[in-house]
């Protein structure tokens, strides 16, 4: 199958590796380089880095919407585009370009969690189950018939970064899979249940605050959720810390929820509203991660 890749992120090269062993890549097609870093230099993204290490063409456009990138996807004669993760939506004038259509692999159990962070809000609600669909590409986001889904169960230590590590994988297998039966005649797709949609929205930073006053089960799926990113968060003594995980104790507390119940060598334990939390990893304001129990050699917070 000769192939276009639209994708940006970590997530998408991981797929990207598995069909480049499979398939003929004609090109790929990312984002801009953004500035990253504290120099706030231009730096490219992991699919561009692979692509650039195989001499494999890349495009980078500020939009999809010309008809210069219309024209050069067309010149590629190929028969899929597979999109994971690429960050921008494509309309009908791109979608129609390629001879057995567009394809993507989306980080849920579809219609479930449609959207940008579909990893983060299945470990934020509590879910034990979620896996990857693979899809024709349609101009409503997430929106298209399904092909194939495979499924996991979601640890219950498990961080979203963690997570998201193992889904890539299982995407990539999924979305080779597909290609194979695509390529076959074999694909059989069926439309979304519009009934069981739900979305997964983007994450932000007003997020990070923990509020104490929730069940300990719920603090720790915000924890896990939001590692590796925005990275929920607490105040000590005007300091705003970062958390990274925490454990879940059996024991009932008469404190208020919020403050400190113990801190030692198991870590920062804080009440809540159904008991109380041991808070393990942590990270100070311009400091390293680290355990909490190292963090607390330093820093009286009782």
């Amino acid at each position: 199958m000769n192939i276009v890749f639209f994708g940006t992120p970590e997530y998408a090269s991981v797929i990207l590796k598995r069909i480049h062993s499979e398939h003929s890549i004609f090109a790929v097609v990312t984002q801009p380089d953004r500035p990253k870093g504290r120099g706030m230099r231009a730096a490219f993204s992991p699919v561009k880095s692979f692509a650039a290490e195989r001499g494999i063409p890349v495009l980078q456009p500020e939009t999809l919407k010309s008809r210069t990138v219309r024209e050069t996807l067309a010149s590629f004669g190929a028969d899929v585009f597979v999109v994971a993760a690429y960050g921008l939506i494509l309309r009908e004038k791109i979608l129609s370009i390629p001879k057995l259509g567009c394809v993507n692999a989306h980080a849920s159990l579809l219609p479930k969690y449609r959207g940008s962070a579909p990893v983060q809000w299945a470990v934020l609600n509590g879910d034990t189950e979620t896996g990857v669909t693979s899809m024709y590409v349609s101009e409503q986001l997430d929106s298209g018939d399904i092909l194939y889904v495979k499924k996991t169960r979601i640890g219950e230590d498990e961080s979203a970064g963690e997570l998201s590590e193992r889904l890539s994988v299982l995407g990539a297998e999924l979305l080779a899979e597909t290609i194979g039966k695509i390529e076959r005649g074999e694909a059989v797709r069926v439309e979304q249940d519009q009934g069981d949609v739900t979305v997964a929205p983007r994450l932000n930073k007003d997020m990070s605050q923990i509020d104490w006053n929730e069940t300990a089960f719920k603090i720790k799926c915000k924890v896990r959720g939001l590692n590796p990113w925005p990275v929920a968060a607490t105040d000590f003594h005007g300091k705003t810390i970062k958390i990274f995980s925490v454990n879940i104790t059996d024991r009932k507390s008469e404190m208020t929820p919020g403050e400190i119940v113990s801190a030692g060598k198991h870590g920062i334990e804080i009440a809540c509203a159904d008991g109380t939390v041991i808070i393990k990893d942590v990270q100070a304001p311009n400091g390293k991660r680290m355990a909490a129990s190292d963090y607390l050699r330093g820093h009286a917070i009782i």
